[in-house]
């Protein structure tokens, strides 16, 4: 089904699906723009409920396939692979083939590899499923962002627009969980199985909602920066995610980063004599992207380590089940979907930076609440009030988004998608690596006291890489002296962008 529903895609010529009518302005839309919207949100949701599923499923697929802890690692570390090391690429694809077409194609192959995931018994091909699933949301997710960008005109439309999507991209990581507690009790295969149907759904609903864009017109074709790029990135991914098995001083991990380094050199030398880049470099210096790009690093970044702890210490070291977990940490899921209404106007009063600021330093104090847990913790008392606090942080989320695509030409939202979204996998992968290695470098441990001794270095840690994040947001405040509620993007007038043109 899954490869009739590609061949019909991509071999034949779609009807032209309906143009929205003019770049959206207003937030009284439509049912087509709510249900295009709310596709492109499925989509999302799908990839973060994807990673947080499989890692409620890891002990159970371990056990039926025999595999060991260092293999069971990379079926995380195989779509993070994927995802992180193509998503520079997949965003500038996006912008030069046909954001639509991309789209199509990447949410095709997801769903078949999702499929597939669910139907192998063998451990290198589910690793290979998952790194093919993290390719294809290296394509999705920035061309979903994009496609968002370059319909919704700058300001309050876009602004509701994008807030509403990415709290379905965090939702569908917390949620995630719940869904994994409850798939793995029936069979872990079904962590795998449950995105397909909703995959096609998808499929289906963007082939005749997406306005058909047309390919960007002399944009050239730099091969050579592509192969440089994407081969630096995946070979960072590589090292961030292998650097504690293999140890940090080891000489493939130095070895790695050195040729991380020459790639990316190669990849700037290109990029600076070619007609037309792959990714016009000009693009780094707008402030706005790389301050966003700082708070997803250190939002993702604490927040995935705080889990990882998490997950840890309840399950492992005190019994918890799965379902126990998640419902444990459930309030930041819920605290992320409540956003949805309101997260909008916070940035239309305040602007997007005073809101990372604060939400940032609130999720910092959560963390470092969370210190106080004991190995009989109360969760009311103890374990509750974190999370609330931690789930207040994911309230800038949108936020940043806004933040990063705002001013941004429109030939361009794909290439500042990716840049913001492989900040988000790369960054806290790499902080992740760093808070496992201040976890497992101690003596080993054999009481629960130990091992909350042992996790605490690593909380900390999350909580400060927490609060350096908004003293970032803080000082951008300072140095370019934002005020609310006129300063809500780097250009205070921008022009309505046109939507993209039916053919």
């Amino acid at each position: 089904m899954c490869m009739k529903v590609f061949s019909v895609m991509t071999t034949t010529s779609p009807p032209a699906p309906p143009t929205l009518g003019g770049a959206i302005t207003t937030t009284g839309w439509s049912l087509r723009v709510w249900a295009m919207l709310i596709t492109l949100c499925i989509v999302l949701f799908l990839d973060g409920l994807d990673v947080s599923m499989i890692g409620v499923a890891l002990p159970s697929i371990g056990a039926e396939l025999d595999l060991s802890t260092s293999s069971l690692q990379w079926l995380i570390s195989g779509y993070i692979l994927g995802y992180g090391g193509l998503l520079l690429l997949g965003g500038r694809t996006a912008d030069l083939l046909g954001r639509r077409r991309v789209f199509l194609i990447a949410l095709a192959v997801f769903a078949i590899a999702s499929l597939a995931g669910g139907l192998v018994s063998s451990g290198p091909l589910l690793i290979l499923t998952r790194f093919i699933k993290g390719l294809a949301a290296a394509f999705t997710a920035p061309t979903g962002l994009s496609i968002i960008t370059t319909n919704f005109a700058e300001g309050p439309a876009r602004n509701k627009a994008l807030s509403i999507y990415t709290v379905f991209g965090a939702g569908g990581y917390s949620f995630g969980l719940v869904f994994g507690g409850l798939m793995t009790g029936v069979g872990w295969r079904w962590t795998f199985l449950l995105p397909v149907p909703i995959a096609l759904a998808a499929l289906v609903a963007a082939y005749l909602l997406l306005p058909k864009d047309k390919p960007a017109e002399d944009g050239g074709h730099d091969l050579l920066g592509a192969a440089f790029s994407t081969s630096a990135m995946l070979l960072l991914v590589y090292t961030v995610v292998s650097a504690p098995e293999a140890g940090w001083t080891s000489a493939r991990t130095v070895l790695s980063f050195v040729g991380t380094a020459a790639l990316l050199a190669a990849f700037v030398a290109t990029e600076a004599r070619v007609k037309h880049p792959l990714i016009r470099l000009g693009i780094l210096r707008k402030v706005s992207l790389v301050r966003a790009s700082l708070a997803i690093v250190a939002m993702g970044g604490s927040y995935f380590s705080f889990q990882f702890i998490a997950t840890l210490f309840f399950q492992d070291t005190l019994g918890w089940s799965p379902l126990e977990l998640a419902l444990a940490l459930l309030p930041v899921g819920l605290m992320v979907t409540a956003s949805a209404f309101f997260s909008d106007r916070l940035v239309e009063r305040f602007g997007t930076g005073p809101v990372i600021a604060v939400t940032l330093s609130v999720m910092a104090i959560g963390y470092f609440a969370f210190l106080r847990i004991d190995t009989a913790p109360s969760y009311l008392a103890v374990i509750l009030p974190a999370v609330l606090l931690i789930g207040i942080g994911w309230i800038g989320f949108p936020a940043v988004n806004i933040q990063a695509t705002s001013g941004i030409d429109d030939h361009e939202q794909g290439l500042a998608a990716g840049v913001l979204q492989t900040s988000m996998q790369v960054g806290p992968a790499l902080v992740l690596a760093v808070t496992t290695a201040m976890i497992t470098s101690g003596s080993p441990v054999t009481t629960p006291t130990e091992a909350l001794d042992a996790f605490r270095p690593g909380l900390v840690f999350a909580g400060a890489v927490a609060a350096a994040g908004a003293l970032v947001a803080i000082l951008g405040l300072a140095l370019t002296r934002e005020s609310a509620p006129e300063v809500v993007t780097d250009d205070p007038t921008p022009e309505p962008e046109p939507v993209l043109e039916a053919a």
